[in-house]
């Protein structure tokens, strides 16, 4: 019987979430800091990105002429 009891009182438990257990004050604080984490990691992951792209441009001002005419797609001998 006590197994039992046991095993209704897991499967309670598991029935309640996390915010059943908390006062709706601390959820409240729990999501908001959540909203602030994930807001602040996506200004991270666009200030990444904007950095990339100026370092592209920059290497790609810094090119000498040779890297240029060896990266283009134009054949050259053809305009001999």
């Amino acid at each position: 019987m006590k197994k039992r009891q046991r095993v209704s009182m897991n499967q309670d438990d598991e029935k309640m979430m996390l915010k059943d257990r908390l006062t709706s004050d601390l959820y409240a604080k729990l999501r908001a800091k959540k909203s602030e984490l994930e807001a602040e990691e996506k200004r991270k992951k666009e200030e990444e990105e904007a950095r990339k792209r100026e370092e592209m441009k920059r290497r790609e001002k810094q090119k000498t002429f040779e890297e240029l005419l060896n990266e283009s797609n134009l054949d050259w001998r053809k305009f001999k």
